[in-house]
C-alpha cells in the first residue's frame, strides 16, 4: 500500500508590532507607555544635540514614578491578596513607600532655565511631558488603590484615604528635594529618616518653610486627584 506524499505548507507568519502593541495590556497602558517614550525620546533626543547627558536623571525618576503604578496594578489582579490583610497590608505600605516618585517628578520644573544648550521652549515641553506622566501615574496608582481600600474605610468617604495619601506624598516630595532622601533610604538609613522627621515635627516653626511646601503640595495634589476623578464621570 502506498502512501500518498504529503506537501508541507510553509506559512509566514506575518508579526505586526503595533497589532501586538495594540493587542497587550488596557488602552490607559498603552496611551502611558507612548507618552513615556516620548518623554524618553525627548531626553535621547537633547543628549545627542548637546552631547552632554545632563537631563538623563529623568528617565531613572520616570521609572521610580512607575513602579508605585505597577505594584498597584498587579495587586489590583489579585483579589486572593486584598482579601488576606496581613499581605495586603504589607504590599500597601511597599507601595507608600515609593507612590511619592510619581508626584516629585513635578519638582522637576525647577531645573527650567539653568541649561541655556538648547531652546528653553525644549526643555519646558520636555520637563512638563515628565511631569505630566507622573502625575497620571501617581493619580491612576492611587484611584486604583482607593478602591481596593474603601472597603475598610469608615463610612467609605473618599477624603478619609486621598487627603492623608496626598499629605504623605507631599511630604516624600519635601524629603526627596530638600533633605536629598529617597524611597530606598527607609531601610538603609532608617534613622536618619526618623531623625529628620523626629525635627520637623518636635520643631514645627523651624521648619515652616518645609511644612508650607507640604501644605500647599498636599492641598494642590488632592485637588488635582479629585478634580480629574469628577471629570472622568462627568465625560462618562
Amino acid at each position: 500500500m502506498k502512501v500518498a506524499p504529503t506537501k508541507l505548507i510553509d506559512k509566514t507568519v506575518n508579526w505586526n508590532p503595533w497589532l501586538w502593541f495594540r493587542s497587550t495590556g488596557s488602552e490607559i497602558d498603552r496611551m502611558l507607555v507612548l507618552s513615556m517614550a516620548f518623554s524618553i525620546a525627548l531626553v535621547t533626543a537633547r543628549i545627542l544635540y548637546t552631547d552632554r547627558l545632563t537631563f538623563i536623571f529623568m528617565n531613572w525618576n520616570l521609572f521610580l514614578a512607575w513602579l508605585p503604578y505597577m505594584i498597584s496594578s498587579w495587586l489590583q489582579k489579585r483579589p486572593q491578596l486584598q482579601a488576606r490583610p496581613v499581605k495586603f497590608a504589607t504590599i500597601s505600605f511597599v507601595w507608600l513607600l515609593f507612590i511619592p516618585n510619581s508626584f516629585y517628578i513635578l519638582t522637576d520644573l525647577f531645573h527650567l532655565g539653568k541649561h541655556k544648550n538648547v531652546p528653553n521652549w525644549f526643555d519646558l515641553a520636555m520637563i512638563i511631558s515628565f511631569a505630566w506622566n507622573g502625575l497620571l501615574l501617581g493619580i491612576l496608582s492611587v484611584r486604583q488603590m482607593e478602591k481596593m481600600i474603601q472597603p475598610y474605610l469608615p463610612g467609605r468617604h473618599e477624603l478619609l484615604f486621598i487627603y492623608p495619601i496626598m499629605f504623605l506624598n507631599a511630604l516624600g516630595v519635601y524629603m526627596g528635594r530638600y533633605p536629598r532622601f529617597n524611597s530606598w533610604n527607609i531601610i538603609t538609613n532608617p534613622l536618619g529618616v526618623v531623625a529628620y522627621l523626629g525635627k520637623m515635627f518636635l520643631h514645627p516653626v523651624q521648619h515652616v518653610y518645609a511644612w508650607g511646601m507640604v501644605a500647599c503640595f498636599s492641598v494642590f495634589m488632592t485637588l488635582v486627584y479629585l478634580t480629574l476623578k469628577k471629570l472622568h464621570k462627568a465625560i462618562h
